[in-house]
Order: C-alpha cells, then sequence, then structure tokens
C-alpha cells in the first residue's frame, strides 16, 4: 500500500481553492495553526506565521519532525528503530502537506485558522505507510476507483471529572471527582448542572465544522454521549479527532476534564467508540441497499433473514469485516486499558467475538437496514472499537476489510448472533476477539495476517503500528500497579 500514489480528497465548500483565495482569506492573520496525527490518534501542532504558511501551501508543504512517529502519547522513543522515525538518520525531517480542504477556524482561540495536514516521504514525496491520514485516504481512493463514497459516522461515550491538568497529576489520577453522581442516562436534568458546559460541547462544534447529531447523558457517574454527524468517511475522521480536541478544550475552560479512556472504572460500563459506515454510488445511492424489487420480502438468496434487506454486495462488505476482525484488532482497540472494556462482553454492550446480527446490540456489527430504517440509511454499526480508538485507523480497517470482501465476494462465516447459545461460545462455534492488546498484536503482526496483505495495509504498515503496540505491551508489562502492591505487599 505504501507504493501507491495518493489523490487529494474534493474541497469542502469553506476550503480555499487557489493561493490567491488564501491570501485574501487570511488578510487580517498574522499566525495560523497547523495539526497532524500520530499513531496514537494525537493532534500533534505548532503556530506559523501567515508568511510562512503562505509559502508552505504555495509549494510541496514544510518540514516537520519524523519524531513524532518515533515516540508514544507521552513522547517516551521507540526502542526499536521503527521505519519511519528512527536514530540512525537523527529523526530526520518529514514533508508536512498542507490539505487546503480542512480549513475551518478554532472560535475559542479567537478565530485562529486551523488546518490538518498529512506526512510525506521527503525522498520519494509519496505518503508514508504510518500516517494516519495517508492510509484512511489510500482506502477512500481505491473505493473511489470502484465508484463508491465510504460514508461513516462516530459515537464517542465519554467520562467527566471536575479536575484539571494539575489536580489529575497531584492526585496522582487517583480520587478523582465525577462532573456528576450516579446513573442518568439520557437525563434532562444532570445537563443543566453544568449547562454552559454542555452546551459549549454543541455550540462550538458547529462553529468549528464539526456538526453534531446528538448530545446527551450516558448512564454513569458525569458521562455524556455525542454523535457525530454523517459524512464523507475521511472527514469523519478529521471531524473525531477534532472533537476530542474541542471537548478537551472547552473543558479546559469550564474546570472541567474529558476522559475519552475506553474504561476508567472496573465496575462501571465502558466508553464506546461506535463506528457506522455504508458505501454510496455517484449518485448518492446506498450500495447496501436492497433493489426496488426486493423492499417488500428481502433477498430470496440472502445467507440468513437478519441479511435479506442487505444487498449482496452489503453482504459481502460485512462478510469482509467478519473474516479479517481478528486481525486488525489493534486498529480499532488500540490500548492495554481497551481491552478490559471488552472483558465483560455482551453484559456490558461491549461484544468480544465474531458475531453480527439484525438490529443487535450484543452483536460486534449490528446491521441498521429495513424494515427498522429506510432502504437510504441501510449501514453498519461497528461496535468493537471504544472511545480511545484512533478513528482513522479505526475506519481504515473497517473499509479495507470491507472491500475486500466484495472483491472475494466471501461469504457469512456463521449465522447471525441471535442463533447463537452461550452454549456456542463455550463450546468454541464462536470465533473469539483477542481478549489483550498483546495477543492482538501478535495476531495482527503474524505471517499469514489478513493486514499484511499489500491490498489491506502491508507489511511495512503492520511492522511499524505493530511494533507500537508492541512497545505499549511491554512497557504494561514492566508496570507495578496499585493492586498488585495491595495484593501482594503483605501477604505474599
Amino acid at each position: 500500500m505504501s507504493g501507491n500514489k495518493v489523490v487529494g480528497v474534493t474541497p469542502t465548500s469553506s476550503a480555499p481553492n487557489l493561493i490567491s483565495d488564501l491570501e485574501a482569506l487570511l488578510k487580517d492573520d498574522i499566525k495560523v495553526k497547523v495539526a497532524g496525527i500520530d499513531v496514537d490518534g494525537v493532534l500533534r501542532g505548532k503556530y506559523m506565521s501567515k508568511e510562512k504558511f503562505l509559502s508552505a501551501a504555495s509549494s510541496e508543504g514544510f518540514n516537520f519532525c519524523s519524531v513524532i512517529f518515533g515516540w508514544d502519547m507521552h513522547d517516551t522513543v521507540y526502542p526499536k528503530e521503527l521505519l519511519i522515525s528512527n536514530r540512525a538518520n537523527g529523526y530526520r525531517d518529514l514533508i508536512a502537506s498542507i490539505d487546503l480542504a480542512t480549513y475551518r477556524r478554532i472560535p475559542w482561540e479567537g478565530n485562529v485558522p486551523f488546518f490538518l495536514v498529512s506526512f510525506l516521504d521527503p525522498d520519494t514525496r509519496e505518503p508514508i505507510c504510518a500516517d494516519p491520514r495517508g492510509v484512511l485516504r489510500q482506502i477512500v481512493v481505491n473505493a473511489r476507483n470502484n465508484g463508491w463514497r465510504c460514508m461513516a459516522g462516530c459515537e464517542y461515550e465519554y467520562f467527566q471529572f471536575k479536575e484539571n491538568p494539575d489536580s489529575l497529576a497531584a492526585k496522582k489520577f487517583t480520587d478523582l471527582q465525577p462532573l456528576t453522581s450516579g446513573m442518568h442516562g439520557y437525563s434532562l436534568l444532570r445537563t443543566q448542572l453544568n449547562t454552559g458546559y454542555f452546551n459549549d460541547i454543541f455550540d462550538e462544534s458547529l462553529k468549528f465544522q464539526v456538526p453534531l447529531e446528538g448530545h446527551h447523558t450516558e448512564t454513569g457517574p458525569g458521562v455524556y454521549e455525542t454523535a457525530l454527524a454523517y459524512t464523507d468517511a475521511l472527514r469523519m475522521a478529521d471531524n473525531a479527532i477534532l472533537f476530542k480536541f474541542l471537548a478537551k478544550s472547552i473543558g479546559i475552560k469550564h474546570g472541567v476534564v474529558p476522559s475519552f479512556m475506553a474504561k476508567p472504572w472496573g465496575n462501571l460500563p465502558g466508553c464506546s467508540g461506535h463506528i457506522h459506515v455504508s458505501l454510496r454510488d455517484a449518485n448518492g445511492k446506498s450500495i447496501f441497499a436492497v433493489s426496488d424489487a426486493d423492499l417488500k420480502n428481502g433477498r430470496t438468496d440472502a445467507q440468513y433473514d437478519d441479511t435479506k434487506f442487505l444487498s449482496q454486495e452489503g453482504e459481502w462488505f460485512l462478510a469482509g469485516i467478519l473474516d479479517g476482525l481478528p486481525d486488525v484488532m489493534p486498529m480499532l482497540v488500540p490500548t492495554i486499558n481497551g481491552y478490559k472494556r471488552l472483558v465483560g462482553g455482551e453484559a456490558f454492550w461491549a461484544p468480544n467475538a465474531v458475531t453480527y446480527g439484525y438490529d443487535s446490540r450484543a452483536a460486534s456489527v449490528r446491521i441498521i437496514s429495513p424494515p427498522s430504517v429506510p432502504p437510504a440509511a441501510t449501514r453498519m454499526e461497528i461496535r468493537v472499537p471504544g472511545a480511545d480508538m484512533n478513528p482513522y485507523f479505526a475506519l481504515s480497517a473497517i473499509f479495507a476489510l470491507g472491500l475486500r470482501g466484495i472483491e472475494k465476494k466471501l461469504r457469512l462465516p456463521g449465522p447471525p448472533v441471535s442463533q447463537l447459545t452461550l452454549e456456542d461460545k463455550k463450546a468454541g462455534k464462536v470465533q473469539m476477539l483477542p481478549t489483550s492488546l498483546e495477543a492482538a498484536t501478535e495476531r495482527m503482526m503474524r505471517p499469514e495476517s489478513i493486514a499484511r496483505e499489500e491490498a489491506v495495509f502491508g507489511n511495512d504498515f503492520v511492522e511499524h503500528f505493530g511494533g507500537t503496540r508492541q512497545h505499549e505491551v511491554r512497557l504494561w508489562n514492566e508496570a507495578v500497579t496499585s493492586w498488585e502492591v495491595e495484593r501482594y505487599l503483605e501477604l505474599a
């Protein structure tokens, strides 16, 4: 995949198309903010003078230190010399290519102009294999070459605390005060306790060009859920990563720390990052929708009743996801903590097996189709990721596997979740997903992994991204936790 040429995305209506337009757009500004995304989904950026920015925008970009792909989210360098950034060449510069289609202004920072960048190899000017935006863009282009648009929506659940970065450190991240107490999903009362903060998230998102479809309390102390408006997949990933930035920024203003950690409490449900996906043709029609002739009774050639209101391409796409899901788990659940959300399985609506079903929140892939929605809204919801996902990699994994399923015309691996029993799982009739980041990474990196197929992600990506997950596992294995001290210090 790393050797394929990537073309640009279609600019949004507000994106400047020419440098002259850009100069006019920024005529009253003195600085511009730019940012790219690292492997952990952390925004890495800086302010630039307007003059420097315009110079970079009119050329091939500007230099950006490759160390952002050589260290983790806490700036600890990877001990393994990975492909993108290593000590052998002293962390050379990459080319940061400005995507003018991502233009917006940050309303809570004095309306400073903001742009996202993608990273290119300085020698070949090709996208580097581990750049999250570049990886997803290639998948989108591959789909477009077949006449399809990749569409997506993301939903985040997240805890919130009446804390700030200094108090978190002073308390050593223990005994934190939730924003509100109790379990109050969809409550109209709890939002009145912090109405300024709650409404600022919604209102500032609109100003920041990250439109929301829904915003409400979720069950759990201080938990919100926010659904981002459905759009093109690359735009969706941009909006998802920028929504986290927005929520944390608004939180600072109100003395609140929102957390997108997947499982901050052992005895409470975790925080999901559910993803909705579909394909559309050039006319905007859902590729997953059944034909008008099949709309009344469904397809007679569907494998199961649960998929009879999916098109044949939709069924193949679903089969592709299910076929490759165990091999891409680190791209959906990239953290140590994320797998603890899945341990509870269906008890916490966090599926941990290769399962699917019509309108089933107990399945890893929920089919949303007629008769519960009109054909145009036919889609799939992937319920495995937590809120700590990197949306670029998660969406890349889903679409790469689904497109592979269509190409290979794969059949579904088994019956829907409604036809399975607990005994089926115990008997091994249902394939379980990896239960730890270590196991998931080992599976993804094995020689026969679907992730290694060149048409999926290729060896370069798997070696680099897998190496970063091995680093995360090593840090966890070396850590001594409070649970261990409490359990063993006195009595062992």
